[in-house]
């Protein structure tokens, strides 16, 4: 039940968009355990002087395709299937739309159950 944040320059076309969402989707499926119609992502387009990052801190290097990604997850998941979604996730990048390696920055958290309604004013994960 990941919901995903994703914060990228402005400007690229939809198809661009829709492939990111794509293989950010099936890594999410294939590598982090995740049900294959459990998609919740919003896309952030800003514009660049909005993105401000180091080039070359621990990963790089960037460029201005820079992507971040941000998901808030469930229950924990191993560190093996951290490593393994993060493999899977760059492949699956670099494959469609084009981003290298470097341009790929991920942050996950974790929460309770307790914290997801999904709608109706239920606590969604409890009831």
């Amino acid at each position: 039940m990941p919901v995903s944040h994703l914060s990228l320059r402005r400007g690229h076309s939809e198809a661009y968009l829709d492939a990111i969402s794509e293989s950010l989707h099936q890594a999410l499926v294939e590598a982090f355990e995740v049900p294959p119609d459990d998609r919740f992502q919003i896309i952030h387009q800003l514009d660049g002087h909005a993105m401000r990052f180091d080039r070359h801190y621990l990963a790089g290097p960037r460029s201005e395709d820079w992507l971040l990604i941000e998901i808030t997850a469930g229950r924990p998941r191993s560190e093996a299937t951290k490593r393994s979604f993060y493999r899977r996730l760059t492949e699956r990048l670099q494959s469609a739309p084009g981003i290298a390696a470097g341009d790929v920055m991920v942050v996950i958290h974790f929460n309770e159950a307790a914290d997801w309604s999904f709608g109706s004013g239920l606590a969604t994960l409890l009831d």
